[in-house]
Protein backbone atom coordinates (compact mmCIF):
# COMPACT_ATOMS: atom_id res chain seq x y z
CA UNK A 1 0.00 0.00 0.00
CA UNK A 2 1.32 3.50 -0.91
CA UNK A 3 2.09 5.92 1.53
CA UNK A 4 0.37 9.32 1.27
CA UNK A 5 3.62 11.40 0.61
CA UNK A 6 4.85 8.63 -2.37
CA UNK A 7 1.18 9.49 -4.15
CA UNK A 8 1.55 13.20 -3.49
CA UNK A 9 5.30 13.55 -4.96
CA UNK A 10 4.23 10.76 -7.63
CA UNK A 11 1.35 13.07 -8.59
CA UNK A 12 3.27 16.31 -8.14
CA UNK A 13 5.96 15.30 -10.64
CA UNK A 14 2.90 14.21 -13.26
CA UNK A 15 1.68 17.36 -12.79
CA UNK A 16 4.99 19.33 -14.01
CA UNK A 17 5.16 17.40 -16.64
CA UNK A 18 2.22 18.13 -17.85
CA UNK A 19 2.80 21.39 -17.64
CA UNK A 20 5.92 21.54 -19.09
CA UNK A 21 4.59 19.58 -21.88
CA UNK A 22 2.20 22.21 -22.74
CA UNK A 23 4.59 25.14 -22.49
CA UNK A 24 6.09 23.94 -25.09
CA UNK A 25 3.82 23.34 -27.34
CA UNK A 26 2.34 27.15 -26.79
CA UNK A 27 5.51 28.93 -26.86
CA UNK A 28 6.14 30.90 -30.00
CA UNK A 29 8.99 28.88 -31.84
CA UNK A 30 11.13 30.23 -34.64
CA UNK A 31 10.44 30.17 -37.78
CA UNK A 32 12.85 27.60 -39.72
CA UNK A 33 13.47 30.41 -42.30
CA UNK A 34 14.02 33.15 -39.73
CA UNK A 35 17.58 34.46 -38.84
CA UNK A 36 18.34 34.03 -35.44
CA UNK A 37 19.09 37.97 -33.67
CA UNK A 38 21.62 39.43 -34.72
CA UNK A 39 24.38 40.11 -31.87
CA UNK A 40 26.74 42.22 -31.56
CA UNK A 41 25.57 44.82 -34.42
CA UNK A 42 24.63 47.77 -32.52
CA UNK A 43 28.08 50.69 -32.70
CA UNK A 44 30.48 51.27 -29.82
CA UNK A 45 29.63 54.86 -30.01
CA UNK A 46 25.76 56.73 -30.32
CA UNK A 47 26.24 58.10 -34.03
CA UNK A 48 22.99 60.30 -33.04
CA UNK A 49 25.67 62.25 -30.59
CA UNK A 50 27.77 62.93 -33.41
CA UNK A 51 27.19 66.32 -35.78
CA UNK A 52 25.06 65.94 -38.81
CA UNK A 53 25.61 67.54 -42.29
CA UNK A 54 22.84 66.77 -44.77
CA UNK A 55 23.47 66.82 -48.53
CA UNK A 56 22.86 65.27 -51.81
CA UNK A 57 24.45 62.63 -53.32
CA UNK A 58 26.50 63.71 -56.64
CA UNK A 59 28.05 60.57 -57.20
CA UNK A 60 30.39 57.98 -55.26
CA UNK A 61 34.28 57.85 -54.98
CA UNK A 62 36.48 54.65 -55.50
CA UNK A 63 39.31 52.50 -54.89
CA UNK A 64 41.09 51.36 -57.36
CA UNK A 65 39.82 48.04 -57.38
CA UNK A 66 35.89 49.71 -57.45
CA UNK A 67 34.89 49.32 -54.33
CA UNK A 68 33.08 52.66 -52.90
CA UNK A 69 35.19 54.38 -50.38
CA UNK A 70 32.40 57.60 -49.99
CA UNK A 71 30.57 60.03 -51.45
CA UNK A 72 30.24 63.79 -53.34
CA UNK A 73 28.17 65.58 -51.97
CA UNK A 74 26.12 68.36 -54.31
CA UNK A 75 28.11 71.01 -52.10
CA UNK A 76 31.68 69.62 -52.61
CA UNK A 77 31.83 68.12 -49.59
CA UNK A 78 33.70 64.60 -49.76
CA UNK A 79 32.35 61.85 -47.30
CA UNK A 80 34.82 59.14 -46.51
CA UNK A 81 33.78 55.36 -45.88
CA UNK A 82 35.57 52.65 -45.07
CA UNK A 83 35.61 50.11 -48.19
CA UNK A 84 33.97 47.30 -46.21
CA UNK A 85 30.88 49.23 -46.70
CA UNK A 86 30.92 49.37 -50.14
CA UNK A 87 28.08 46.43 -50.48
CA UNK A 88 25.74 47.89 -48.15
CA UNK A 89 26.33 51.37 -49.64
CA UNK A 90 25.50 50.41 -53.46
CA UNK A 91 22.30 48.78 -52.20
CA UNK A 92 20.97 51.79 -50.10
CA UNK A 93 22.27 54.84 -51.73
CA UNK A 94 22.31 56.28 -55.33
CA UNK A 95 23.73 59.41 -57.11
CA UNK A 96 20.43 62.01 -56.50
CA UNK A 97 19.35 60.72 -52.77
CA UNK A 98 19.58 63.11 -50.47
CA UNK A 99 21.33 61.69 -47.58
CA UNK A 100 21.89 63.10 -43.42
CA UNK A 101 25.58 61.92 -42.51
CA UNK A 102 26.73 61.57 -39.13
CA UNK A 103 30.06 61.86 -38.18
CA UNK A 104 33.06 63.95 -37.35
CA UNK A 105 34.06 66.84 -40.59
CA UNK A 106 37.89 68.44 -40.70
CA UNK A 107 38.80 71.47 -39.45
CA UNK A 108 40.31 72.65 -42.88
CA UNK A 109 38.75 70.76 -45.62
CA UNK A 110 35.31 70.18 -47.12
CA UNK A 111 35.68 66.33 -45.68
CA UNK A 112 33.32 64.04 -43.53
CA UNK A 113 34.54 61.13 -41.76
CA UNK A 114 31.45 59.06 -41.88
CA UNK A 115 30.18 57.03 -38.84
CA UNK A 116 26.66 56.72 -40.35
CA UNK A 117 24.80 57.63 -43.51
CA UNK A 118 21.15 57.92 -43.81
CA UNK A 119 18.79 57.81 -46.33
CA UNK A 120 16.52 60.49 -46.01
CA UNK A 121 13.96 59.14 -48.26
CA UNK A 122 13.82 55.39 -47.28
CA UNK A 123 15.24 55.69 -44.25
CA UNK A 124 17.68 53.29 -44.39
CA UNK A 125 21.20 53.56 -42.40
CA UNK A 126 24.42 52.44 -42.74
CA UNK A 127 26.58 52.44 -39.55
CA UNK A 128 30.50 51.73 -39.50
CA UNK A 129 30.84 49.13 -36.93
CA UNK A 130 34.75 48.45 -37.71
CA UNK A 131 36.27 45.97 -40.32
CA UNK A 132 35.35 42.44 -40.13
CA UNK A 133 38.47 41.71 -39.23
CA UNK A 134 41.15 43.75 -37.48
CA UNK A 135 44.73 44.33 -38.61
CA UNK A 136 47.44 46.40 -40.46
CA UNK A 137 50.24 45.70 -42.56
CA UNK A 138 53.75 47.38 -41.79
CA UNK A 139 53.45 50.89 -43.77
CA UNK A 140 55.06 51.09 -47.03
CA UNK A 141 58.24 52.94 -47.10
CA UNK A 142 58.22 56.34 -49.50
CA UNK A 143 59.07 56.53 -52.63
CA UNK A 144 62.15 58.43 -54.59
CA UNK A 145 62.22 61.82 -54.12
CA UNK A 146 62.17 62.45 -57.69
CA UNK A 147 60.73 60.33 -60.95
CA UNK A 148 61.97 60.05 -64.48
CA UNK A 149 60.20 62.41 -66.98
CA UNK A 150 59.96 59.38 -69.55
CA UNK A 151 58.57 62.02 -72.64
CA UNK A 152 55.66 60.55 -73.78
CA UNK A 153 52.54 57.76 -72.44
CA UNK A 154 53.57 53.66 -71.87
CA UNK A 155 51.86 51.81 -74.17
CA UNK A 156 49.20 49.35 -73.17
CA UNK A 157 47.66 52.34 -71.26
CA UNK A 158 45.08 54.19 -71.14
CA UNK A 159 45.20 57.65 -71.53
CA UNK A 160 42.78 60.62 -70.28
CA UNK A 161 42.92 64.23 -70.60
CA UNK A 162 40.41 66.42 -68.92
CA UNK A 163 40.53 69.22 -65.78
CA UNK A 164 40.44 68.36 -62.60
CA UNK A 165 37.49 69.33 -60.26
CA UNK A 166 38.78 68.64 -57.09
CA UNK A 167 41.27 66.81 -54.94
CA UNK A 168 40.43 63.62 -53.19
CA UNK A 169 41.72 62.91 -49.62
CA UNK A 170 41.62 59.76 -47.65
CA UNK A 171 40.53 59.84 -43.95
CA UNK A 172 43.37 61.44 -42.26
CA UNK A 173 43.54 64.38 -44.99
CA UNK A 174 45.87 63.41 -47.26
CA UNK A 175 45.65 63.52 -50.61
CA UNK A 176 45.15 60.38 -52.46
CA UNK A 177 43.99 61.18 -56.50
CA UNK A 178 41.13 63.66 -57.82
CA UNK A 179 37.78 63.69 -59.25
CA UNK A 180 38.22 65.08 -63.42
CA UNK A 181 35.24 66.84 -64.47
CA UNK A 182 34.18 64.14 -66.73
CA UNK A 183 33.50 62.01 -63.55
CA UNK A 184 36.37 59.84 -63.48
CA UNK A 185 38.25 59.12 -60.00
CA UNK A 186 41.89 59.35 -60.18
CA UNK A 187 43.76 57.15 -57.29
CA UNK A 188 47.90 57.64 -56.92
CA UNK A 189 49.89 56.94 -53.59
CA UNK A 190 49.49 59.42 -51.30
CA UNK A 191 53.53 60.37 -51.47
CA UNK A 192 53.13 60.76 -54.95
CA UNK A 193 49.98 62.83 -54.65
CA UNK A 194 51.93 65.24 -52.68
CA UNK A 195 54.59 65.46 -55.16
CA UNK A 196 52.15 66.61 -57.74
CA UNK A 197 50.06 68.72 -55.67
CA UNK A 198 50.09 71.87 -58.77
CA UNK A 199 48.51 69.01 -60.77
CA UNK A 200 45.36 68.38 -58.76
CA UNK A 201 44.25 71.69 -58.16
CA UNK A 202 40.73 72.18 -59.35
CA UNK A 203 40.47 73.67 -63.33
CA UNK A 204 44.06 72.09 -63.91
CA UNK A 205 44.35 70.59 -67.35
CA UNK A 206 45.79 67.31 -66.47
CA UNK A 207 47.27 64.22 -68.82
CA UNK A 208 46.92 60.72 -67.56
CA UNK A 209 47.70 57.20 -68.58
CA UNK A 210 46.97 53.95 -65.94
CA UNK A 211 45.00 51.04 -65.72
CA UNK A 212 41.24 52.29 -66.13
CA UNK A 213 38.46 50.03 -64.64
CA UNK A 214 34.94 51.00 -65.74
CA UNK A 215 31.93 49.82 -63.33
CA UNK A 216 27.95 50.61 -62.89
CA UNK A 217 29.31 52.64 -60.20
CA UNK A 218 31.66 55.05 -61.76
CA UNK A 219 35.07 54.95 -63.84
CA UNK A 220 38.31 54.70 -61.69
CA UNK A 221 42.17 54.83 -63.05
CA UNK A 222 44.98 54.05 -61.26
CA UNK A 223 47.60 56.74 -62.35
CA UNK A 224 50.67 55.56 -63.87
CA UNK A 225 51.97 58.51 -65.44
CA UNK A 226 51.02 62.38 -64.66
CA UNK A 227 51.58 65.72 -66.28
CA UNK A 228 50.54 68.93 -67.60
CA UNK A 229 50.61 67.66 -71.14
CA UNK A 230 51.79 64.30 -73.50
CA UNK A 231 55.39 65.25 -73.85
CA UNK A 232 55.80 66.38 -69.87
CA UNK A 233 54.75 62.92 -68.74
CA UNK A 234 56.49 61.49 -65.44
CA UNK A 235 56.22 58.05 -64.02
CA UNK A 236 54.22 56.84 -60.91
CA UNK A 237 56.18 55.38 -58.11
CA UNK A 238 54.70 52.75 -56.55
CA UNK A 239 54.96 51.48 -53.29
CA UNK A 240 56.36 47.85 -52.96
CA UNK A 241 54.09 45.29 -51.43
CA UNK A 242 55.09 44.45 -47.72
CA UNK A 243 56.80 41.80 -46.97
CA UNK A 244 54.64 38.84 -45.56
CA UNK A 245 55.20 37.80 -41.70
CA UNK A 246 57.72 34.70 -41.32
CA UNK A 247 56.37 31.79 -40.92
CA UNK A 248 55.74 30.09 -37.54
CA UNK A 249 58.07 26.68 -36.67
CA UNK A 250 57.15 23.28 -37.37
CA UNK A 251 57.07 21.40 -33.73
Amino acid sequence: MRSPWKTALIGGSALLALTASALAQTSPQPRANQPPPAAGLAPLYDPQQLPAHRGKVQQFTLTPRGDIDGLILADGTEVKTPPHLSTQMAFAIKPGDAVTIRGLRAAALPLVQAVSITNDATGRMIIDNGPPRAGRGPAAPPPPASAPDVGGPLPGLTELRSRVRMALHGPQGDVNGALLEDGTVLRLPPPEAYRFTSLLQPGQTVVVTGTQTVTALGKIMEVQQIGASRDQLSLIQTPPPPRPGRPGKRR
